[in-house]
């Protein structure tokens, strides 16, 4: 499995966080995460690798005491389908 790095607003995948092979990228707004894209090249798609993105951002938002707002379809689709996780969510 690739190492998941830390960047600036974002998890990423790749030599630089400026050309990542795949990230998950958020914006931070009061104690809120808006988690609002998500990229695997086709390289990576099929492997897991956009989940794994994800869990990294569920950790995150867990230590630093933060909800998760999904703007991004894919983690929207995510937390459908992973309802244990969704104590991590913002209330609507």
């Amino acid at each position: 499995m690739h190492t998941i790095k830390r960047g600036h607003d974002k998890f990423f995948i790749g030599e630089t966080e400026e050309n990542p092979i795949a990230e998950i990228t958020f914006i931070k707004e009061g104690n809120t995460l808006i988690v609002n894209h998500t990229y695997v090249s086709n390289d990576l798609r099929g492997q897991g690798v956009a989940a794994k993105l994800v869990e990294h951002v569920i950790n995150y938002a867990k230590n630093e005491n933060k909800k998760i707002i999904p703007t991004c379809s894919y983690v929207a689709t995510y937390f459908k389908r992973h309802p244990q996780a969704s104590d991590v969510l913002a209330a609507k």
